[in-house]
């Protein structure tokens, strides 16, 4: 494959509201644009939140399975449901969004304060998650908002088996109010800590983007970006588009001579199921 850099899109998320961020892709229209755009940039994966006709957070399943079929139909991207959802969403709800059979889901290794929030992960429902996704041949995204939940992702796959396809592959989220800081530091220590073999992305979320994305390139890593994580380009400069974030990651990426990787190779490295 030579050195390329995986670049995952995050276009929508949970937390910010349509009428706050109106360049947010909310609709299914809306974000199989977004997902093409993204491709042409350099992404390879979309990371999926949806919402409801009323550009809220949902996690109904006939939803998922029509955004599903709509982003295999229009685009190459390997799609990565998140199975966070909104904060206030149901264990069971956040489960369920594996029936829907995407490539890739997001499993998160621990709870964490989400600014003013909790983020809910105990370990019983890490470990389901985690079985299903096995069962479903569904290839998880280990998410890491601190330190101790990748001492849990060592935990979990000690306890359960390696995820399907036997790859481990992991986001470091960092930046969140109430998770790990941003910065160079941190970014390495959790790096080391990861089981051998690991493969990792980092977000930066809002401000913490550039750093993270500069700090992630540098000590080999991939990328995450989008509008879920940030939605300004520079201070008082609001992201218009998704791809404008994905232009620029795949800009630095192309600068630290590690250009974005294809979604083929990005299937191969993964070894998501063909489906």
């Amino acid at each position: 494959m030579g050195a390329t850099t995986l670049i995952t899109v995050a276009p929508t998320g949970a937390e910010s509201a349509k009428a706050d961020v109106p360049a947010l892709p909310v609709t299914l229209d809306e974000l199989v644009q977004t997902a093409k755009e993204c491709e042409a940039a350099g992404a390879a994966v979309i990371h999926v939140h949806i919402r409801d006709d009323d550009a809220r957070p949902t996690l109904d399943l006939s939803r998922l399975r029509d955004t599903v079929t709509a982003l295999r139909e229009s685009t190459g991207l390997i799609v990565q449901l998140s199975t966070g959802g909104a904060v206030t969403d149901p264990y069971e709800d956040r489960l369920r969004v594996l029936d829907a059979l995407p490539d890739m889901c997001s499993l998160t290794c621990g709870t964490v304060n989400f600014g003013d929030d909790v983020f809910m992960n105990p370990w019983p429902f890490m470990v389901k998650l985690h079985k299903r996704a096995q069962e479903l041949e569904v290839v998880p995204e280990f998410e890491l908002f601190d330190l101790g939940q990748v001492t849990a992702l060592h935990r979990l796959l000690d306890k359960y088996g390696l995820p399907y396809g036997g790859h481990v592959h992991c986001d470091l989220v960092m930046g969140v109010p109430g998770g790990m800081p941003g910065d160079a530091r941190t970014l390495v220590a959790a790096v080391e800590a990861l089981p051998p073999g690991a493969t990792w992305s980092a977000t930066g979320i809002g401000r913490t983007s550039l750093p993270v994305m500069f700090a992630a390139l540098s000590a080999g890593g991939h990328l995450r970006v989008g509008m879920e994580d940030t939605v300004t380009l520079a201070k008082g400069q609001p992201v218009t588009a998704n791809a404008q974030l994905v232009v620029r990651a795949a800009q630095a990426a192309t600068l630290a001579q590690r250009p974005p990787m294809s979604a083929a190779d990005a299937r191969t490295l993964l070894n998501t199921k063909p489906r």
